[in-house]
């Protein structure tokens, strides 16, 4: 059920990260947000509610000998320059930061959304 607090935030439910973050986001106050190790939500896999454990995506090694990491590397050579300009400067001062949940009965992974914050902490 929603409802509605002293300064207006709408808060849909307690377990719901993505809702607290907008609502904070929008009034312009997100510093650090805690996440909980373990959420109940659902797992497409066992189709029903189970808990989840909850870490912090983190990109892998990028390959050199992947297709587009060889199709790039073949474009810049020679005279020409870059397929694409160069980032100089970099607008965004936060990332997305992606929540990696893995459900505790069948292991099955998954990511949700990446959310735009200063600091994302796992409590």
């Amino acid at each position: 059920m929603a409802r509605l607090n002293r300064i207006g935030d709408v808060h849909i439910d307690r377990k719901s990260i993505r809702v607290r973050v907008v609502s904070l986001w929008k009034a312009g106050r997100v510093v650090k947000v805690n996440v909980p190790k373990e959420t109940t939500t659902y797992c497409p896999k066992c189709k029903k509610h189970q808990v989840h454990a909850v870490s912090l995506y983190k990109a892998g090694k990028r390959r050199a000998l992947a297709k587009g990491e060889r199709q790039h590397a073949r474009e810049k050579r020679g005279y020409g320059g870059q397929k694409y300009t160069l980032q100089r400067e970099f607008a965004k001062t936060t990332k997305k930061q992606t929540l990696k949940l893995k459900c505790k009965v069948c292991g099955y992974q998954r990511h949700k959304d990446g959310m735009r914050l200063r600091k994302l902490a796992i409590v």
